[in-house]
């Protein structure tokens, strides 16, 4: 068939229906110059505008499917239409929303953001982003969410690196029925501390060293070549300044040995089934054991189950070879279009996350009973306690975006997607 984009009918773009975060555009795309042109916002009530079939939606935005080139005016013009005003935690102003990105959208910047990503496939899970670059981000697929209780005998995570991100993924929140839910659980800026194999070298003024000061602490080195640095040697120690973090929040990343690979996957094994012409484009995830935590995150959304990603297959002979070769561009270079890999990250590589308890503000100690556990330690002045009190990351039903105050459900609605089904099991860290 020779017919146009605008002769085929109202279905789903084949993009949306691909379970990885942007999902892939297939088909030829749209422009727009201003944010004006866009009319970004939904009503708070749930409801869709559906006046012009050409307008964009967030969804529509992150597939691809439209390109724009004020991601922030648009992005925080949609926000602001879904504040929800009288919810509780902790929040970021749409103001100070934009500034926060503002201030880092240059080489050097260092902004971080957490999503949670409720994905019908993948299920429940939380990924960290890392600015490396003015365009670019890394990114880390973590199950359970950060760890938030020192004390917790699952004080560890798996991060699993995905794909190099472009910057303004940072400002995402949407819902599709074909990729679930995303809403920004913390977002802010991030600093890199030196890694110490025995952590009882650091000085208490390096652990007591506030957020804010050294927010402020003048550098010759920016904290994105730091990052660049300690990813190089496969450690990472990682203080990240949000919103709903507490203060001097701390995290250790390890990479070892055993999990190192110097180069990227190899393509993935399709399976054809008989009579099924589409099956051909159902790709078999690796089934690890899923047994302490040794989940794999499959293009940011699969857990370590088999599972079948299915797609819906593309219409043209021109089309599938189109398909094939993005797919290996992104396969080779393992970031999506627009964003550049220049940290050298492997897809799929497990690195081991924990809190970092010395550098949080913990301090060991020993209780009558021989019982030995975390506690918050004084500061220099012995007037207050550093540390904060433990926090657990309680899944969709209870988080809420820092940002706008919605909770998953509440995403699905404004953006007008119903009769989603999630994947069921995933569990809170509570312990």
């Amino acid at each position: 068939m020779t017919s146009s984009d605008e002769e085929r009918p109202n279905t789903p773009p084949t993009s949306l229906q691909a379970p990885i975060s942007p999902p892939r555009s297939r088909r030829s795309k749209s422009h727009f110059s201003h944010v004006d042109e866009l009319n970004p916002g939904v009503p708070t009530d749930g409801s869709q505008h559906h006046s012009d079939i050409n307008a964009p939606t967030p969804a529509s935005i992150e597939a691809g499917e439209i390109q724009i080139q004020d991601h922030l005016s648009y992005f925080s013009a949609h926000l602001a239409r879904v504040v929800r005003p009288q919810t509780p935690g902790p929040r970021l102003s749409i103001p100070d929303f934009v500034d926060l990105y503002q201030r880092n959208y240059h080489p050097h910047g260092r902004h971080f953001v957490v999503h949670q990503h409720d994905h019908p496939v993948a299920g429940l899970h939380y990924d960290l982003r890392l600015q490396i670059s003015e365009t670019s981000s890394i990114s880390f697929a973590i199950m359970y969410g950060l760890p938030g209780n020192p004390n917790s005998r699952r004080l560890n995570r798996n991060a699993t690196e995905t794909r190099v991100h472009c910057l303004w993924n940072h400002l995402i929140e949407t819902a599709s029925s074909s990729t679930g839910s995303m809403l920004i659980w913390d977002t802010g800026e991030y600093s890199i501390l030196p890694y110490h194999s025995d952590q009882k070298k650091q000085t208490d003024n390096e652990l007591s060293t506030s957020s804010s000061n050294e927010t402020h602490q003048p550098s010759t080195t920016s904290e994105s070549s730091k990052l660049h640095r300690a990813f190089k040697n496969h450690k990472i120690r990682l203080r990240l300044h949000g919103t709903h973090l507490p203060a001097d929040y701390t995290l250790s990343l390890r990479l070892p040995p055993s999990n190192n690979r110097h180069s990227q996957p190899k393509p993935p094994v399709r399976k054809r089934r008989r009579g099924d012409p589409g099956s051909r484009y159902l790709q078999r995830a690796e089934t690890p054991s899923s047994s302490n935590e040794k989940d794999v995150i499959q293009d940011d959304h699969s857990s370590g189950t088999t599972t079948l990603n299915a797609t819906t297959p593309p219409t043209t002979q021109h089309e599938r070879s189109m398909e094939q070769q993005s797919d290996e561009q992104i396969r080779l270079s393992n970031a999506y279009p627009g964003a550049t890999n220049s940290i050298h990250s492997i897809h799929q590589r497990r690195w081991y996350l924990s809190i970092d308890r010395h550098g949080s503000g913990f301090t060991p100690f020993v209780d009558g009973d021989g019982v030995r556990r975390w506690v918050r330690r004084r500061d220099e002045d012995g007037d207050g306690l550093l540390g904060f009190e433990p926090f657990f990351v309680r899944g969709r039903d209870h988080e809420r975006s820092v940002v706008t105050g919605r909770t998953a459900e509440e995403v699905m609605g404004d953006e007008g997607v119903e009769g989603f089904e999630g994947r069921k099991g995933w569990r809170a860290v509570l312990e």
